[in-house]
């Protein structure tokens, strides 16, 4: 590697040099307050220059370019690894400013020094390259022709509008002085060294140098990753023909997500969610097995494109692909897959369901899982969501689901059943059986404790028993109190002299809702108006109502009880799981978790905790303030953390000052809300009034916080000193 400083000038003038922008770089990004702050640069070097007073000329330093070198038949090729923005907003500086001219002799100067190159391979002997996305209207603008709508022309109207805007307040500024003004806006060149030997991996530079600022995403990393190796020829051809359309073109915004989920399924570990805090510790174990999995970039490449498709196919709630050749199985399985995921939102299922419809649609390992297999796990899934979903259950899924995806290949050949696998994990885990799912369902709000699920419920237990699809989806079709949630004086009676009572207990109740096409024009009538409009509706419910001739708790408890029924056939068990225990009785769970862990709030909320285990230490604990306290504590009297910096950054660390005070500040929180005194604690654990010795040094910690709340605090701490997720941990009774 070697560093030299040059003006902007001498690197873009080099005739027999052309420059080549990567095509995985970000795409020319530079707005207004970018665009302006440079023009600012450039006109305050111009008004030195004019200005007679000014004995020492101002120059501007305009940051770094990095350049890996590369030789194209008799000429060279430089490749910029960093420093394309500021690369092409001069070169629409140029386009600009030539444009701005009506002389020949330097319309030439800036098309022959700048833009073109006879020895450059690119089209029209242009000498640079732009990124993939840019290239079309940055070609255009060169040429003189009208570029398209976007980021570049808009750049360089800007520019021209400036250049106008200048020359119109200073008719003294001419073209000379705006290329002396190039010639003195300097860069620290960096040219790395092509020899393996000398380790200048341009990746590694790469990600150093977007180390600060805004944070390259996962996609962005691992994109890098994959082609920086290659030479640019090969970087083009990868990028324009598969990268580009098959990967980002595809998922937008959400190719990381698919790059995480991906390495889930592959690792068959729970890996954390994707996020500014965490992209490089994601990156770098995707580095780690991309480089252990494969000899070359390409055959990873070859392999995570082939389920591009089946991630889409998850990920997309409408989806207009072929999945399967037969239609009905087609209908069924983009139906499970956007209840799975759409509906009900599950995201510990993704990785192992990439993995599913991989075996589906490809021979693995000489096995290939039929549709009706498909279908049949699919379902499996869906009744084992549904089910824990109305004992709002979700604890655990995430982290442990996806190690499921290593029995695929079992599934695959009819060694395990999905079911099987369901039924056999930690009690958290667990598959609810009837027993259990009836006795919640007969007291808990059906309406409102499952407002995410209800209409999903009950939309496919009429398609259950009618054979018939309902688009419960659609906002037209509501669930609908048959004892409304307001009742008047008929309704009174109806219910009989225990009616308040009952409208208490089973207004929300299961046995108290059908679905409906025309909830709003039915609302609060007496019951035997609603039956007569009922009468109107195509959805079977209705039938269970009509029949009777009065509704009262004794018609709640029977209709409740057709329901319970229909549900627990609508997401089945066999007979042989409909009473059992649906876990693994032998599997004693010891519940550890640390507070980096990604699902680490899920494991606090609902439960307490009994240890804390700091390094060597084992603290014992009640409470999630507990918790909190005593991590605190053991950071203030260990010397190897500075507890200051956490005093100092409270802000920063905790989202709001205060979080630890002095006795002389929290007397005054007291002084002006008494309420607020017991939300505050020692070291030791001790309110305010209940200390011995107390003076103004004397140290409080906020702990009116949830558990989720606690867990964050002590994860920011963590980050913040580098501290190890095998360093902190808690264990749960």
């Amino acid at each position: 590697m070697k560093t030299e400083s040059h003006s902007i000038n001498d690197v873009l003038a080099k005739n027999a040099t052309s420059f080549f922008i990567p095509p995985f770089q970000r795409a020319y990004a530079w707005g207004k307050p970018e665009i302006e702050r440079y023009f600012s640069d450039v006109t305050r070097i111009i008004d030195s220059e004019l200005d007679k007073e000014q004995k020492d000329k101002l120059e501007h330093f305009f940051g770094t370019l990095v350049i890996k070198e590369e030789k194209a038949g008799f000429a060279n090729k430089s490749i910029i690894v960093d420093g394309q923005q500021r690369l092409t907003t001069t070169l629409i500086f140029l386009i600009a400013l030539r444009d701005s001219e009506m002389e020949q002799e330097k319309v030439d100067f800036i098309n022959l020094n700048f833009l073109t190159n006879n020895t450059s391979t690119f089209q029209d002997k242009i000498k640079l390259k732009q990124v993939t996305r840019d290239w079309n209207s940055y070609k255009s603008l060169v040429n003189g022709e009208e570029a398209d709508s976007g980021i570049i022309k808009i750049a360089y109207e800007l520019f021209k509008k400036l250049i106008q805007e200048k020359s119109r307040l200073n008719q003294d500024v001419k073209f000379e002085h705006y290329i002396m003004a190039i010639q003195r806006m300097n860069v620290a060149v960096i040219f790395l060294d092509e020899r393996p030997f000398k380790g200048e991996d341009p990746q590694i530079i790469f990600e150093t140098l977007n180390s600060l600022g805004k944070p390259l995403s996962l996609s962005d990393l691992v994109r890098n990753f994959v082609l920086l190796k290659m030479d640019s020829e090969s970087q083009s051809h990868i990028y324009e023909k598969v990268w580009h359309p098959k990967i980002e073109e595809v998922f937008e915004n959400n190719s990381s997500r698919f790059f995480r989920d991906y390495l889930q399924y592959k690792k068959a570990t729970s890996l954390k969610v994707v996020s500014d805090n965490n992209t490089k510790e994601l990156y770098q174990q995707f580095k780690d097995f991309v480089n252990e999995s494969f000899e070359k970039h390409n055959d990873f490449i070859d392999d995570i494109v082939r389920y591009v498709k089946c991630y889409k196919w998850i990920i997309t709630e409408i989806n207009s692909d072929i999945i399967s050749r037969e239609s009905n199985n087609d209908k069924e399985i983009k139906e499970l897959l956007r209840i799975i995921f759409h509906d009900v939102k599950s995201e510990a299922f993704k990785p192992l369901v990439l993995g599913l419809l991989e075996y589906h649609q490809y021979v693995v390992n000489e096995l290939r899982l039929s549709d009706d297999a498909l279908i049949s796990i699919l379902q499996s899934i869906r009744t084992y969501l549904v089910r824990r979903r109305i004992l709002g259950l979700t604890q655990g899924e995430n982290k442990n689901i996806v190690t499921l995806s290593k029995r695929i290949s079992d599934i695959a050949s009819g060694k395990i059943s999905m079911m099987q696998l369901l039924t056999n994990m930690i009690y958290r885990l667990r598959l609810p059986n009837d027993t259990e799912l009836s006795n919640s369902l007969k007291t808990m709000n059906f309406y409102k404790g499952l407002s995410k699920y209800s209409k999903l419920i009950l939309g496919k237990i009429e398609e259950n028993n009618t054979k018939v699809a309902v688009n419960f989806r659609n906002k037209k079709v509501t669930i609908e109190h048959i004892m409304p949630q307001k009742i008047g004086e008929k309704w009174k009676t109806e219910l009989g002299d225990n009616y308040e009572e009952i409208h208490k207990t089973f207004l929300h109740n299961i046995g108290n809702l059908i679905l409906t096409e025309f909830n709003s024009e039915i609302g609060n009538k007496p019951f035997v108006e609603k039956k007569q409009k009922l009468e109107t509706s195509s959805l079977n419910f209705r039938l269970d109502i009509v029949k009777r001739s009065q509704w009262n708790e004794q018609s709640i408890l029977e209709h409740q009880s057709n329901m319970i029924e229909w549900l627990l056939s609508t997401f089945p068990l066999s007979e042989e799981l409909k009473e059992t225990s649906n876990w693994n009785t032998q599997l004693v769970e010891k519940l550890t978790f640390s507070p980096l862990d990604h699902d680490a709030g899920e494991m606090a909320e609902g439960n307490k905790p009994d240890e804390l285990i700091v390094g060597d230490k084992i603290l014992k604990v009640k409470s999630w303030q507990d918790v909190f306290i005593r991590f605190l504590k053991y950071l203030k009297n260990d010397s190897d953390f500075d507890f200051e910096f956490i005093l100092d950054n409270q802000l920063d660390i905790f989202s709001r000052e205060e979080t630890i005070l002095k006795w002389i500040v929290l007397k005054e929180i007291i002084d002006a809300n008494f309420k607020h005194s017991n939300r505050y604690k020692t070291f030791e654990g001790k309110v305010w009034d209940k200390v011995k010795d107390l003076n103004d040094d004397v140290l409080f910690v906020h702990i009116n916080i949830s558990a989720t709340r606690c867990i964050q605090r002590i994860a920011n701490i963590m980050n913040k000193f580098n501290i190890s997720s095998k360093d902190v941990s808690i264990n749960l009774r």
